[in-house]
């Protein structure tokens, strides 16, 4: 059956992004459920859960709640924790018993805030995605609610939000701060990064910065919400490589000054005999890092949300095993999750490129720090 994984993992839910990606903010992240979506993220989606405090919690959905209806009992005991523990705000996120009883998140959200006065949303995930969609959503609220309208950029500044960091695509590795020291020797000052190493604070001075580089795809909703309020260009790219790291900042100097590139990853590939499985931006970064460095072309296989435009031509969105296993076909080459090895055709050399929205903690001490260093020696 199709969407049927038979060989290979799946990525981490929709909502176990959306905890992923307001964990350091100070608010509060209520999973609609009855049971199981909590420990899941919190034993194999969230590696700061141990290290760092978060107010993630689960609203312990009964049969008979589900069955017979009683938003009140969620309204209630939202606004119960949220008067307790006083968040910077409130995000409700869904998982599949509500998608299948039609609960309308917003709604209670809005009760939650008309009763506390605390800031408060609803996020429509429902588990049928992957994190990415989660993660997106969840930034994108911020994005529309937390930063300061009257602030703008300083012409001729050199100022810089991080979207779509979470360690879902970047674990806790140090490579989202090796982004920071790449950004800091190219001249650049981070305002905020969206959202890992920052408060609401910081991401309430977004406003001020002369371009936005987005980290992963989960960051496109928000540089896009953005742009409309501030006027904020935009450019998505991870500084994979020395190479390609060159060619990012190049991309960024020019969007800063008004030039639209865009995705300068997407370098055209058709029929390449190399492979990346992943998320489109990261992927797309490695993609164009390995063919920069070794003169191979590079495709990717995007196995998350995406949408065309961020990939280059050659590389396809591929979601479950009917699509992926047949893609790969030819492949000489496939850097990928160790969890995707089932699937790699007999012959092709695997390249191992852990992903913790992947494989979870599994490999976790394996993730490599590739931010602006030669990937081949």
């Amino acid at each position: 059956m199709k969407q049927t994984a038979g060989f290979i993992s799946t990525y981490a839910a929709d909502v176990s992004g959306v905890c992923s990606a307001l964990f350091e903010l100070g608010g509060m992240t209520v999973m609609h459920d009855a049971s199981g979506c909590n420990s899941t993220y919190n034993t194999h989606d969230e590696p700061r859960w141990y290290d760092t405090d978060s107010l993630v919690f689960l609203s312990a959905l009964t049969e008979m709640e589900a069955l017979l209806g009683d938003d009140e009992k969620l309204v209630r005991d939202v606004t119960e924790a949220a008067r307790a523990f006083s968040p910077r705000f409130v995000a409700i996120a869904g998982t599949p018993i509500p998608m299948l009883t039609g609960t309308d998140l917003a709604a209670a959200a809005r009760e939650v805030e008309a009763r506390t006065g605390i800031p408060s949303f609803g996020i429509p995930t429902n588990g049928m995605h992957t994190y990415v969609a989660g993660a997106g959503a969840a930034l994108d609220a911020i994005a529309r609610r937390f930063p300061d309208p009257s602030a703008r950029p300083e012409p001729g500044a050199r100022r810089v939000n991080l979207l779509g960091a979470t360690p879902l695509d970047f674990s806790v590795g140090g490579t989202v701060e090796a982004v920071r020291a790449w950004l800091a020797r190219e001249g650049w000052e981070v305002v905020s990064c969206w959202a890992m190493g920052d408060t609401l604070d910081a991401l309430s001075r977004a406003g001020t910065a002369n371009v936005n580089l987005v980290l992963s795809y989960a960051g496109i909703p928000a540089a896009r919400t953005l742009e409309r309020r501030f006027g904020t260009p935009w450019v998505a790219g991870v500084p994979v490589g020395t190479a390609f790291a060159r060619t990012l900042a190049d991309a960024l100097e020019r969007t800063a000054a008004g030039e639209r590139t865009g995705v300068p990853y997407a370098v055209p590939c058709e029929g390449a005999p190399a492979v990346v499985i992943g998320e489109s931006v990261y992927a797309g970064s490695v993609a164009a890092a390995v063919t920069a460095e070794t003169g191979v072309p590079c495709r990717v296989l995007c196995a998350t949300e995406t949408e065309k435009g961020f990939l280059a031509p050659g590389s396809v969105r591929a979601t479950d095993e009917d699509e992926l296993i047949p893609a790969l076909a030819g492949a000489k080459a496939v850097i990928a999750d160790p969890l995707y090895r089932p699937i790699v055709p007999d012959g092709a050399k695997c390249y191992p490129l852990p992903s913790e929205g992947f494989s979870g903690r599994l490999y976790r001490r394996e993730i490599p720090n590739l931010i602006d260093r030669k990937l081949m020696n």
